[in-house]
């Protein structure tokens, strides 16, 4: 026990623990619930001790806490009051704990004499949470405060990372104490799972120099544990063509030639035709969900699976696994990069299998059709791509636009693609734009948001804050007036019933921009593209830009639903 000579409020223990924690910025919306803990973050934000930045929406707040945190490579901290405050976040908690983002969110509650009783604004968010989070408390004792928030870090920040909510009673905030718990860790629950995998990699290693036909799915896994360069080594070792999940773009440079693109649904025809003939898969950090895997009895049927995870429950969960090895992605590769074999050039080189993947590329790539008058998507992004140097932090929302910026970007980096995968959310982009933007400016980075209109119009009023902070942020709407992937459904799967896919009424962006005091471009024409484009980047500070697309411009090629990765619709013929 820990004490002290004067009382301290639980709200300024909060704070003083979050500044122990190295936390300088906070996300977050106040209300009834935590104007006390809001009264002692005014005293902190006016001492320059933290920095409070106010989205428009609580779960713009929790986005721009995401934005942050993969941009940053930190814990997001989020703040909201109780109630319709607390409920408005839980779509971008449940976003986070699917793409393991480490967010520690505190909601607001009622005091504790209040709760079950149907007390204003009162939600049970302690249960509500459950499901979505790698754990949850709710605050009982003031006593308890500083533990919890370690805890909850380090929980949040460990092994696979996620989302941990703390609810806080408002007499927690308010009530005093002069003494509370030790915070040095000792979760008798919480273990992180590790043991030595040098046996296991080099029979992972043996499996594959028997392969005539094998591939590496990397996933964010790759990334979450700073991977890169030990993925890079092994595959040039070993010749071996590397496909990345949608979150795992950037594990590989994307002009690196054993680099076959984003596999799965809206994946290249070279990585789709890889992870189908392929004889063996090594998946590292990907947890084989139906983006990728859309016929998982089918999935890799003629090859020898190993799945490499960091999360016990991922193993064999989807895809029945050969080998399942519970590890973190770096620990294995370095121990598979220092596995000793005989070089046997027929194995070890692959190269029958490489040429016959390198034709693919060739025959195959990623296209589109350029004849056309109109402003194309794709060819904006690759040119925005170009602008950009392959180097700029770049948000998507969610949707077409959302596919056509993994295909056409070319993603090098890290921490580099900010996207909502695993929940799909609509809305994300441009808080987390917001958060990303922040991270940004401090690293001396570029911010790029590729949003499409019905997303945008979701979550907008984020760029109050964004031209309030004076954020690098260069937003691109990719506009065709219409629910872009669903429309594209309607059209190939519903017999062209445009189910309330188009709005009857849209703004116009460029106006919007202005009243939020964003400069602004509208691209409508071909010959516009690269004249806008230097313009943009030629600007410091916030811009909008409505791109003008095809209503019926498709993200190509597709595979299905419910079919194998070889069943692809709409491949491009060099």
């Amino acid at each position: 026990m820990i004490t002290v000579d004067k009382p301290i409020s639980g709200a300024d223990l909060i704070v003083q623990t979050l500044e122990e924690l190295k936390v300088d910025k906070i996300f977050g919306y106040p209300g009834g619930a935590v104007l006390p803990l809001y009264d002692a973050i005014y005293e902190a934000t006016t001492q320059n001790r933290l920095s409070h930045i106010s989205p428009r929406h609580e779960q713009g707040a929790v986005h721009a806490a995401e934005g942050y945190a993969q941009a940053k490579d930190e814990v997001g901290v989020v703040i909201v009051t109780s109630g319709p405050g607390a409920t408005n976040a839980l779509t971008g908690i449940t976003n986070a704990m699917l793409d393991s983002t480490p967010l520690v969110v505190i909601t607001g509650q009622v005091h504790r004499p209040g709760i079950g009783y149907d007390a204003f604004q009162e939600a049970d968010i302690f249960g509500m949470t459950t499901p979505i989070t790698k754990y949850n408390y709710q605050i009982r004792d003031v006593r308890e405060i500083p533990r919890v928030l370690h805890e909850a870090f380090h929980i949040a920040n460990t092994g696979r990372k996620g989302p941990v909510v703390i609810d806080l009673p408002r007499d927690m905030q308010v009530n005093t104490t002069i003494e509370w718990y030790d915070t040095a860790i000792d979760l008798a629950g919480y273990r992180l799972e590790s043991h030595p995998v040098h046996n296991e990699a080099k029979l992972a290693v043996d499996k594959m120099l028997e392969a005539e036909r094998p591939i590496i799915l990397a996933g964010k896994g790759v990334l979450a544990g700073y991977a890169q360069d030990e993925l890079r080594q092994f595959a040039e070792t070993y010749n071996i063509p590397v496909v990345t999940t949608l979150l795992g773009l950037g594990a590989m440079p994307h002009g690196h030639e054993l680099f076959a693109g984003m596999g799965g649904m809206h994946g290249s025809y070279p990585s789709n035709m890889a992870l189908y003939e392929a004889d063996y898969i090594l998946n590292i950090g990907s947890r084989f969900d139906d983006r990728v895997a859309s016929n998982p009895q089918m999935f890799g049927r003629n090859a020898y699976i190993v799945h490499v995870d960091i999360d016990n429950k991922e193993l064999g969960k989807i895809i029945a696994t050969d080998l399942p090895i519970l590890s973190d992605s770096k620990a294995f590769l370095q121990a598979a990069n220092a596995v000793e074999v005989e070089d046997n050039p027929d194995h070890v080189n692959h190269s029958g299998w490489v040429k016959r993947f390198q034709g693919w590329k060739e025959r195959h790539p990623l296209g589109f059709n350029n004849d056309q008058e109109e402003v194309l998507p794709q060819d904006v992004i690759q040119r925005i791509g170009k602008q950009t140097k392959g180097e700029a932090i770049v948000v998507s929302d969610v949707g077409q636009h959302q596919m056509w910026t993994s295909q056409f970007y070319p993603f090098k980096n890290r921490a580099q693609q900010i996207t909502s995968g695993g929940l799909g959310t609509m809305g994300f982009g441009i808080p987390a734009a917001l958060g990303a933007g922040i991270a940004a400016k401090e690293q001396g980075k570029q911010v790029v948001a590729i949003i499409g209109d019905a997303g945008f119009q979701m979550t907008n009023q984020e760029l109050a804050a964004i031209r309030e902070l004076d954020l690098d942020v260069k937003i691109f709407i990719m506009n065709n007036s219409v629910m872009g992937m669903v429309h594209q459904w309607q059209t190939l799967f519903f017999d062209e019933n445009y189910s309330e896919s188009a709005f009857g009424f849209d703004p116009d962006f460029v106006k919007l921009s202005e009243v939020y005091e964003i400069p602004s471009y509208r691209i409508d024409e071909m010959d516009q593209i690269d004249e806008v484009l230097d313009k943009v980047f030629a600007m410091e500070g916030p811009v909008l830009v409505d791109v003008v697309i095809p209503e019926d411009e498709k993200v190509q090629p597709m595979v299905p639903a419910g079919l194998n990765n070889n069943e692809m619709e709409g491949v491009y013929n060099a």
